[in-house]
């Protein structure tokens, strides 16, 4: 494993929250493929992602306050408005839509608890709304079900993905247990709205 000088490891963290924030990377391909972008060695030590979060966080204050609060809201539209229809199955909100670090490129991401991946299909088609079927990592790092919707929202410029997460009906427990900084790692429609709420007030994220 090769050890990054300070200098280094900040213009890789740069180059990864700038992947993060324009295109919508997740951290982990963000990070891989910012190494290759900067030349750097293949086992080269990986910044952590609260670090990343972090550069994240200064890109978006540096580069675009106003129209990452914009998007932010309205993706927080989109996902609550898919809590609010699917709310039988107890959905959460987590990522960067939750965290607030969210941009136009950012998925959605919608963990559901029910006994049959079926069920939620059907409340799909009753509503005539197109998916695509996959797996993801779920909360617990096991492979789980999910169903890829589309969505739109006037604010946004481009269609925006909402992953449904279909976890087992107990699956929830710990889910909202705070994470090593102290921080509930996702919430419910509630929670979110909430948030939404204390962001307008404050006209930030």
């Amino acid at each position: 494993m090769t050890l990054l000088r300070d200098d280094a490891a900040g213009e890789l963290l740069a180059t990864a929250a700038r992947l993060v924030v324009e295109e919508g990377l997740e951290y982990g391909p963000a990070k891989q493929r910012a190494v290759r972008q900067l030349g750097l060695a293949r086992r080269v030590a990986m910044p952590d992602n609260w670090a990343l979060e972090a550069a994240v966080r200064e890109h978006i204050a540096i580069f675009c306050p106003e129209t990452q609060a914009r998007e932010l809201a309205a993706l927080r539209e989109v996902a609550l408005r898919w809590m609010e229809r699917l709310d039988e199955f107890r959905p959460l909100v987590g990522g960067a839509v939750w965290h607030g670090t969210a941009t136009a490129h950012s998925d959605i991401y919608l963990p559901l608890f029910c006994d049959d991946t079926k069920v939620v299909e059907w409340r799909l088609l009753d509503r005539r709304v197109d998916y695509h079927p996959g797996s993801m990592t779920g909360l617990r790092g096991e492979a789980v079900e999910v169903l890829t919707l589309r969505d739109r929202h006037p604010a946004l410029g481009q269609p925006v993905l909402v992953h449904l997460m279909v976890h087992g009906p107990d699956d929830d427990r710990g889910a909202l247990r705070p994470d090593a900084q102290g921080r509930s790692p996702r919430g419910d429609a509630a929670a979110l709205r909430a948030r939404m709420a204390e962001a307008a007030a404050e006209g930030g994220a």
